[in-house]
């Protein structure tokens, strides 16, 4: 597959709502990580308030703090080309009002290294939407089920069964694309009414357990790839099992390493050989090419 180079950007996202192909995102939080959902042609990665719950192993999002997000944000962004870089704004960086959403919305850019912004809720973040839009940051929305809002919906739960609250994740949604917003992720709901929100916008949708007619789809780095072997929500599909290899390598390492099998002569230094004055002594660096930092420097002084 021949490498993906043209630099997605926020009008780019947008303009896909009628020139397809659908939007590819997944949630990203080191440079290593970047560096090959990068190279695979994701459309943006997005450095979500997630990583309280894959990273650090948090119950919830809630703790997550700007300082964070930026932390991981510089990250992904010295490793990321092509894909656009998206930072969510976690819990209370938005809330208490328009003005310090947007003082920390210009933080993300300043100190995180991110093109746009993600931020929870509809209506009732409205006008913050627009303040941050108008200061030329662009802005992702996010309605639906909203992990910041966990403790007032009683849990993670499907919404928008009913008609009632359809028509008010719809409202939400349309009050976001009013105020600016590029683009809007639709997290937990039933797939009809993915697909009337779809309809409804003139920007693009990306669905979460939001069924497939979004304009496209968003997923957990370690969720698509088999990293959590013992959870699978319903709208996870496993590209890898990247859990087990990772077992698996590791018992293959322990026993290697108790056995004596590793390290071997192929992956250790010899002594240099004897030889005379201005004679080529023939040694190569350890490594021919590595981040700086990577493997020991093949030099006592050094």
């Amino acid at each position: 597959m021949a490498p993906k180079t043209d630099k997605v950007t926020a009008p780019a996202i947008r303009a896909r709502k009628q020139s397809g192909p659908k939007i590819a995102t997944l949630t990203c939080y080191d440079a290593t990580m970047a560096r090959l959902l990068d190279e695979g042609g994701a459309d943006i990665l997005l450095v979500g308030d997630s990583l309280g719950m894959v990273v650090q192993g948090l119950p919830n999002t809630l703790p997550v703090t700007v300082d964070e997000i930026c932390y991981h944000g510089r990250a992904v962004a010295r490793a990321a080309t092509r894909a656009q870089l998206v930072g969510d704004m976690p819990f209370m960086s938005f809330q208490v009002s328009s003005e310090k959403a947007l003082e920390n919305a210009g933080r993300l850019l300043k100190e995180g290294g991110f093109e746009a912004v993600k931020l929870e809720g509809g209506e009732n973040v409205a006008e913050t939407v627009h303040r941050i839009v108008g200061a030329g940051i662009p802005v992702m929305g996010h309605v639906g089920l909203t992990p910041q809002s966990v403790h007032a919906m009683g849990g993670f739960r499907v919404l928008g069964k009913s008609e009632d609250t359809a028509v008010r994740v719809l409202a939400d949604a349309k009050a976001l694309e009013q105020a600016g917003a590029y683009c809007v992720v639709l997290e937990g709901m039933p797939a009809d009414l993915g697909r009337r929100i779809t309809e409804s916008l003139d920007i693009p949708t990306i669905g979460i357990g939001a069924g497939p007619h979004c304009d496209g789809q968003v997923l957990v780095c370690y969720d698509f790839l088999g990293m959590y072997r013992d959870i699978k929500p319903k709208f996870v599909k496993r590209f890898a099992e990247l859990g087990d290899a990772v077992v698996d390598a590791t018992a293959r390492y322990v026993a290697e390493v108790q056995s004596g099998a590793f390290p071997d002569a192929a992956h250790s230094f010899g002594m240099a050989r004897p030889h005379t004055q201005g004679e080529p002594t023939g040694e190569k660096p350890v490594v021919e090419r590595a981040p700086a930092g990577y493997g020991p420097a093949d030099d006592e002084n050094s």
